[in-house]
């Protein structure tokens, strides 16, 4: 025997006593996952820090996001390349993997997100095409420590089967819902140690495919902003979500041993609580947060807001001040905040409130044009139902299935019925609505003119505004 063949003859020796040895031993793979950030920047300095601290431990960690990192923060959402600050952010932090959130879409910067990130966008459901530049995986393989990770990425579905987003955003992009896709992947967890889907569907649909495929070890979910408090376990799959703003994270530990998760644990762990931070990050962020333009006051709320109707109703009175209509409407999720405390109210209190960049649209409708619109808008769901101004709304309820509704009937004011079919009313809304609902063709007509610069008029001019307790949507009840 040559010299070439006996130090072959050796190594595959050693590799057969090593493999040996390690087999039926028990080893742990480590994740930090996150959901829902909107760009909650400030965070960051404790986050960094609590990474930092779990890669002490084990060197492997991977940092996954579930989607939805940017929108909610001005600081970010208005940086000259939108939602950048945050991108930057996640990579000095090292994350391994983001899948897509439906506000992955706002602002139409993906292409030149993804081109400025570290890390991989996982989504299997999302098909972009070669024109619109944006590079998507629908899967991605991790080596942790010779252990193999495969992650499978999915967004949520409106019921117009297309992310929640304003539609012009999506162009050059189609969608399939996520429960035709997954099972294109189950070789991968033939392949894989571990077998996670990093979702953006929303804790209902997580329950689902925990169901429809068991194969799956892990899903990481988002969109809900649902806050788990333990181990979740469903049909054998662990399941973890936050709510949103990074006020949780989870801490992952998956147990494998002969290539199955024998074990699987999640830790729900108070970033903002941390008691470290890191230097460089909380740098960045003092640089990205030096815009004195966003603290200028606009006007003063005598009252604190305490809903996101009363928010709702505020805006939806600016927009028929300022376009001169006689109703106004505004769709429950252009409301990004969920309470306003009194005092003053600055520029950036505003593009929190409304961050989409949307713009006004006027539309000739009647009463039944209007209230078929809100309809169709909402899916006739309570969920969503929009908020008014220039008028009050009756919301009847299903009887079997109170989430639904019924029937509406729209009143002025002062409680009289409006006119529905003979006369017509000048209604403003944000561009969105009409995007994402039926309208008579022809009856829009969009204003060169924001929302969010129409608000900040209208508190300048009014300087002191007061909305506590105002609501303008009455639910009835069925009988």
């Amino acid at each position: 025997m040559n010299l070439v063949m006996i130090k072959k003859s050796f190594l595959i020796a050693l590799i057969g006593i090593f493999a040996i040895a390690t087999y039926g031993e028990k080893r742990d793979i480590h994740i930090l996952a996150v959901n829902d950030m909107h760009a909650q920047i400030e965070v960051f300095p404790l986050l960094a820090a609590l990474a930092d601290s779990l890669r002490t431990i084990d060197p492997s960690l991977l940092i996954l996001s579930a989607g939805d990192n940017r929108t909610g923060n001005p600081i970010n959402d208005k940086y000259i390349i939108p939602a950048y600050p945050m991108v930057a952010l996640m990579n000095q932090v090292g994350f391994n993997a983001s899948t897509l959130g439906n506000h992955e879409f706002d602002a139409q910067s993906l292409k030149r997100l993804i081109g400025l990130s570290n890390f991989r966008y996982i989504c299997a459901n999302a098909f972009p095409s070669d024109s619109s530049g944006i590079k998507l995986v629908p899967y991605q393989r991790f080596d942790v420590e010779g252990l193999k990770v495969g992650i499978i990425g999915c967004i949520q579905l409106s019921p117009a089967a297309v992310p929640s987003t304003h539609p012009d955003n999506l162009r050059g992009i189609s969608f399939k819902p996520a429960e035709e896709i997954i099972p294109q992947y189950e070789w991968l967890s033939k392949e894989c140690d571990v077998t996670i889907l990093l979702s953006h569907l929303g804790y209902p649909d997580d329950i689902k495919m925990a169901e429809k495929f068991p194969w799956l070890d892990l899903i990481i979910g988002g969109h809900t902003h649902t806050q788990l408090k333990g181990n979740e376990v469903k049909n054998g799959v662990l399941i973890t979500q936050n709510k949103n703003k990074l006020h949780r994270v989870t801490y992952i530990t998956l147990t494998i041993e002969d290539g199955k998760v024998v074990n699987k644990k999640a830790e729900y762990i108070d970033v903002r609580k941390y008691p470290n931070t890191v230097k460089v990050v909380e740098e960045m962020v003092r640089f990205y947060n030096d815009n004195p333009t966003l603290r200028k006051v606009l006007g003063i709320a005598d009252t604190p807001f305490q809903t996101r109707e009363e928010l709702g109703c505020m805006m939806c009175d600016a927009f028929m001040e300022e376009t001169g209509a006689e109703i106004g409407i505004e769709n429950p999720g252009g409301v990004r905040i969920d309470a306003l405390p009194q005092g003053d109210i600055t520029v950036r209190d505003v593009l929190e409130m409304d961050p989409f960049d949307n713009h006004a649209v006027i539309l000739e409708l009647t009463g039944e044009e209007i209230a078929h619109m809100m309809l169709t808008y909402c899916h006739n769901t309570l969920h969503s139902f929009p908020y008014v101004g220039g008028m009050k709304c009756e919301i009847y309820q299903e009887k079997d299935f109170p989430e639904k509704i019924k029937n509406i009937k729209l009143l002025t004011l002062d409680g009289k019925k409006l006119n529905m079919k003979k006369k017509k009313y000048k209604v403003v809304t944000n561009s969105y609505i009409p995007a994402t609902s039926e309208i008579p063709q022809g009856s829009a007509h969009t204003l060169n003119l924001e929302t969010s610069d129409i608000i900040m008029n209208y508190l300048e001019k009014k300087k002191v505004v007061s909305y506590q307790g105002v609501s303008r949507l009455k639910i009835i009840p069925a009988q």
